[in-house]
């Protein structure tokens, strides 16, 4: 359990809201350092094959303009590419999905550590923000860069393999503990105690299976 709380204390996260044309967008921002170089991060989370090695299968026309798949998740259009630092991509999913944009950008910290920070900006509707608030997507995010961790680390788990762990007692106890630590970002973000205390244990039980 420790090195669960070691890797979720690894992030920074953070809470806010941005204006966009389609309205006021809730925006949920991660920040992590890597013991890789800025090059091996870029590769890893650009690259079709490596994504597919410690997130989703990803298929699509991979450059500007083109529009890539996530198998069982999100899709959408490559917006902007700035080689090795910065990407920009619109993330949709469901038969509606609005307005939602995922940006990496990476920065070096040193010959060899490299700072990536993921922001993803969304307009919500309420009532699915004031039920889960903004651990619906971050503990997601979390799993993800707890997959780029390992990856980037040499090692990692197979999709199955990470299906697997994710219902495990270790796997829920990493999605209990990052539910927690949204719901502290949630908090410094302004929000209200008794709205943060609910939609943090609603969106734990949805990630835990608890209550189900």
């Amino acid at each position: 359990m420790s090195e669960i709380v070691d890797e979720l204390n690894r992030l920074h996260r953070q809470v806010g809201t941005r204006q966009v044309e389609a309205g006021e967008a809730r925006t949920v921002l991660l920040r992590r350092t890597y013991d890789a170089e800025l090059t091996d991060v870029w590769d890893a989370v650009t690259s079709p094959e490596r994504i597919s090695r410690w997130f989703l299968p990803v298929s699509g026309e991979f450059k500007v303009g083109g529009r890539y798949q996530l198998e069982g998740n999100a899709g959408g259009e490559i917006l902007e590419c700035e080689e090795p630092t910065r990407l920009r991509v619109s993330w949709l999913y469901g038969p509606d999905p609005g307005f939602s944009e995922v940006e990496v950008r990476i920065t070096p910290e040193g010959e060899e550590r490299t700072v990536l920070e993921l922001e993803h900006v969304a307009v919500v509707p309420d009532e699915f923000w004031d039920q889960f608030g903004p651990g619906a997507v971050g503990i997601g995010w979390d799993l993800g860069l707890l997959g780029l961790a390992m990856h980037l680390g040499g090692g990692g788990m197979s999709k199955e393999e990470s299906e697997a762990w994710q219902l495990s007692d270790e796997g829920k106890a990493y999605a209990t503990r990052s539910g927690e630590l949204w719901g502290e970002a949630y908090t410094a973000s302004g929000a209200d105690g008794q709205v943060v205390a609910a939609t943090t244990a609603a969106t734990i039980a949805f990630y835990t299976g608890a209550g189900s």
